[in-house]
């Protein structure tokens, strides 16, 4: 049976929300949890490219400062919160922020993809290049991070997995690439693509096909809310919550599947143990032992090769206090600290929790 166990890290896109996963990280590391993937997506992805290819020996403290300083200090703290955050959006819309920028500011400039955006990721480019060192990404010792994006011509994911591809800013990038909010997409060895989070916003089976043969103690962070008792009381309300269904993470499916498959092989394992000790006995022909060992192939491939089951999930969820649709777009610097607080304050709970039932 499957011995080996990893430790995994998810981490959803959702724009300026990506400083609550900050704060998620901060509260993983303050517990020294030992991390063996990142799966990642959108926003995600810079995160996790920080966190294994961090220029010092501190990511947490990289991560955090790499928020800080991509936040604008333009919006007055002292607003209410989702005064902030729509002061905050109208502004970068149109003047831009420190990880996107207006096209119409520099018209002339080219473009070598051909893509039609609104919003040039060039400041992202320079803030990623600024934080980190992707030669520490490929180390062994680094966590492996799986990154995925979209292909926009046969709609298909392409997944880079640090393990075998050379991550690189581009990478990065197209990973971050979301559509809806005019961002241009990148070419990578022939292929354009996209934000992965047109496909899936919670990586987990890109971690679990990463290493099948590995169980998983999961550490999953949701950025949308599951749960909104308040229907809707207008049309901004009702894309909002529209938007949080679609983007909210989908793995219950996933987990049952896992277990269901746990109880399999639970079976399996006795059935096995069963036919060894009959090819032992010796009373056993020629035509049933050659059946028998061609079983334990298939077996082989089965629990060793492809066994790797969801051991464990600790669920991170951040909660809304002020619903607005473009809160994504939020890089205000209150905004941006309350989010890293609220991560790292909800992440602690949600550890200390799984540590108390399992002591």
């Amino acid at each position: 049976m499957v011995e080996k166990i990893e430790t995994v890290l998810t981490l959803q896109g959702g724009g300026s929300l990506g400083a609550y996963e900050c704060g998620v990280y901060k509260a993983i590391d303050k517990h020294k949890i030992k991390l063996d993937i990142i799966a990642a997506t959108s926003i995600g992805s810079v995160n996790a490219a920080i966190i294994t290819g961090s220029k010092n020996d501190e990511p947490a403290k990289s991560l955090e400062d790499f928020w800080l300083s991509l936040a604008e200090t333009v919006t007055s703290s002292s607003l209410p919160d989702k005064t902030r955050a729509v002061a905050s959006v109208m502004y970068s819309s149109v003047w831009g922020n420190k990880a996107f920028r207006p096209r119409w500011l520099n018209p002339n400039e080219s473009d070598s993809n051909n893509s039609p955006y609104l919003y040039d990721n060039t400041p992202l480019r320079n803030k990623i290049n600024e934080y980190v060192n992707f030669e520490k990404i490929r180390r062994p010792s680094s966590p492996r991070i799986v990154i995925t994006c979209t292909d926009i011509q046969n709609s298909k994911p392409s997944i880079f997995d640090s393990k075998y591809d050379n991550i690189t800013t581009e990478h990065v990038l197209a990973s971050a690439g979301y559509p809806y909010y005019g961002i241009q997409w990148t070419k990578i060895g022939g292929r354009y693509l996209w934000d992965g989070t047109l496909l899936s916003n919670t990586p987990l089976i890109d971690a679990i096909n990463a290493s099948p043969d590995s169980d998983k103690n999961v550490y999953l962070v949701d950025l949308f809310p599951h749960v909104q008792e308040e229907l809707p009381k207008n049309m901004e309300e009702v894309w909002h919550r529209a938007r949080d269904i679609m983007f909210l993470d989908k793995v219950e499916h996933t987990l049952r599947v896992s277990n269901m498959l746990k109880r399999y092989l639970g079976v399996l394992g006795e059935m096995h143990e069963i036919m060894i000790k009959y090819l032992d006995s010796g009373n056993v022909d020629d035509n049933m032992k050659h059946r028998i060992i061609e079983l334990e192939k298939t077996y082989h491939k089965l629990i060793v090769e492809k066994g790797g089951i969801i051991r464990d999930l600790v669920r991170v969820e951040r909660k809304e206090d002020a619903p607005y649709l473009f809160e994504d777009s939020d890089f205000s610097i209150a905004t941006v600290k309350k989010l890293i607080r609220n991560g790292e304050d909800d992440a602690n709970k949600a550890i200390d929790l799984h540590e108390k039932k399992g002591s």
